[in-house]
């Protein structure tokens, strides 16, 4: 055997080796509830985070643009629902099968003065709204909980990547917005409210909802140059949010113009989104003023130490 067939062998195995094996989207079924979330596998890869100079409407705080490179990850078809978040809210609407101690010490919100999807719709696929990033990632850890699967907010650069889906235009369908109403829900469409999610097109790599109708918490701090420190080829650069104020939005909303739901378009959380809580004051961590505000989640193929995941999971609310 020449060393030129050796060699290609061992390239092709090398190759191969460092695939995912069984990294194919699932649906997660929640035990001992009658809730599931579908989750679409990411293939990792590298792209170009933000905006370049020449894009219209374009925002300082989208550049300068850089090449960071994205581990394999699922990300949910669909922004989480009201359906999902209501069995984590509510313990009367979990089925007690199996007795679950450390599901059950899941720190969970009381039940709100008010209707908190302020009339928009709750139960039937409607997306959850009205929920600080700490209410998201304690969904997550109830999740996780229920599962033994790692949930979390996805970081800025994989939800800009997933939003992508490879595309390097302004939107994911193109470079002007003129078919932005078959894929969004937003100002010119939506009659001022969000609707039931999955019912306009998916991008190419099949997630609902991008764009619009609720715009989707991150994890990261929101930094107005953090693409101007980092360097070119970063890997699954994350921005560790170490204060309450401001943490990283994406996506646009149903109140939004065209150009907030671009796939660079980024907005920091402000303390007006804790105006008027409603469950002040025997909470201010779990709800916030923002009808418009909502989340989706991200799994690792590559899930951090149990000592990563307590500490992720430990963060108190006042830091987020």
């Amino acid at each position: 055997m020449s060393k030129s067939v050796v060699l290609l062998f061992l390239v092709l195995l090398i190759t191969f080796s460092f695939q995912p094996q069984d990294f194919t989207s699932y649906t997660e079924k929640i035990p001992n509830t009658n809730q599931a979330v579908d989750m679409i596998a990411i293939q990792g890869g590298d792209f170009l985070i933000g905006s370049p100079e020449t894009e219209a409407l374009r925002r300082d705080d989208e550049g300068p643009q850089k090449k960071v490179v994205i581990s394999p990850f699922w990300m949910s078809k669909y922004e989480v629902t009201w359906d999902n978040y209501l069995v984590f809210q509510n313990k009367e609407l979990e089925t007690k099968v199996i007795s679950a101690p450390k599901v059950d010490a899941v720190a969970r919100p009381t039940k709100p003065y008010v209707e908190m999807s302020f009339g928009q719709g709750k139960l039937g696929g409607f997306p959850v709204c009205n929920v600080t990033q700490f209410a998201a990632r304690q969904f997550c850890k109830w999740l996780y909980e229920k599962t033994g699967n790692f949930y979390r907010l996805p970081t800025e650069a994989e939800w800009e990547y997933a939003a992508r889906a490879g595309s390097k235009t302004p939107y994911y369908f193109g470079e002007a917005g003129d078919q932005l109403g078959d894929y969004a829900w937003f100002f010119e469409n939506s009659d001022g409210a969000y609707k039931k999610v999955g019912l306009k097109k998916p991008n190419a790599w099949g997630l609902y909802d991008m764009y619009g109708n609720v715009a989707e918490w991150t994890s990261d701090q929101y930094v107005a140059d953090f693409y101007g420190k980092l360097t070119d080829g970063a890997k699954d650069p994350a921005n560790k949010a170490v204060t309450l104020y401001p943490h990283t939005i994406k996506g646009g909303h149903w109140d939004d113009d065209a150009e907030m739901l671009r796939s660079a378009s980024r907005r920091p959380s402000t303390i007006r989104l804790k105006q008027r809580d409603p469950q002040i004051p025997k909470s201010d961590w779990w709800l916030t003023d923002a009808p418009f505000l909502g989340f989706r989640i991200v799994r690792p193929l590559n899930p951090p130490s149990a000592k990563e995941i307590e500490e992720y999971f430990a963060r108190p609310p006042k830091d987020m």
